[in-house]
């Protein structure tokens, strides 16, 4: 019989971290893929969820969901991606949608660094899909690179806020933040919180509220430091809850109950 300490730290031990954005789908894990998803979860990755870039990899997610109790999925195309689509995606994403472990549309948005898709198809099929997830009641992942105020521009006129969701991996600034933050959005920080280059993300984790704050890796990308060029993956989640504690100047345990339980309240996962 445990104690109601000896149980509290079990908790803290085992169940205490949400990484909130990975791609398990990705190539990179096709050699080791189970063996890492487990591991991450035996050493306190309680939740995961996976975000999708295209239809296929939406179809690993769910299917990854379905193995893995604690492994949750979002559907969604991410703005690389999005150039030739045909006007039966957002049917077939309404179907998979459908699926209990699906909590978000995801992800989705602009990338104006690479891009890969021209803007004007990027800003159509993020409307589209921000559309999408309110019929569906379901929060947005969104993705925004170097196309801040085209972010925030649909983020307003599609009414995101009517569902919520959360700005993964946030490069913007101190003001952006205070923006998305006044239209229902939360904020994700991930391994660039620990490079020694992250003034930025480190100003905005200081003004952003913990209640407000979500974690993840994007693994297999954005290894943080002292694994920095190495393959990610939902273990090193870790090393962003503590640097959120440094910043914060709380306890480990606190910023990882907090995140936790903010991806929780988000994606609506008892």
């Amino acid at each position: 019989m445990f104690t109601k300490n000896e149980m509290e730290m079990a908790f803290k031990e085992t169940d205490m971290l949400f990484d909130s954005h990975a791609h398990f789908d990705d190539e990179r894990f096709d050699s080791d893929r189970d063996e890492i998803i487990l591991n991450a979860n035996k050493n306190g990755v309680s939740y995961i969820l996976n975000a999708a870039s295209d239809m296929e990899s939406a179809k690993m997610s769910i299917a990854l969901s379905k193995k893995f109790h604690f492994l949750y999925a979002a559907v969604g195309v991410h703005p690389h991606n999005v150039s030739n689509l045909g006007e039966g995606v957002l049917s077939e994403l309404v179907e998979l949608a459908r699926n209990s472990k699906v909590v978000a549309i995801g992800e989705i948005g602009l990338d104006y660094y690479y891009d890969f898709s021209p803007k004007d198809v990027q800003q159509e099929w993020f409307g589209r899909q921000i559309n999408l997830a309110r019929e569906l009641k379901l929060p947005v992942i969104i993705h925004n690179r170097d196309a801040h105020e085209d972010t925030m521009r649909l983020i307003k006129s599609e009414k995101a806020r009517e569902v919520g969701g959360v700005l993964h991996c946030y490069s913007g600034s101190v003001e952006m933040a205070k923006e998305v933050l006044e239209h229902n959005l939360y904020i994700s920080v991930g391994g660039p919180v620990t490079f020694k280059n992250a003034k930025k993300t480190i100003e905005v984790v200081k003004y952003v509220p913990l209640d407000r704050l979500l974690i993840e890796t994007d693994c297999p990308y954005l290894t943080p430091e002292p694994y920095r060029g190495k393959r990610n993956d939902s273990s090193f989640v870790r090393l962003v809850a503590e640097k959120i504690a440094e910043i914060k100047g709380i306890s480990y345990d606190e910023a990882a109950f907090a995140t936790l339980n903010n991806a929780k309240t988000l994606f609506k996962i008892e």
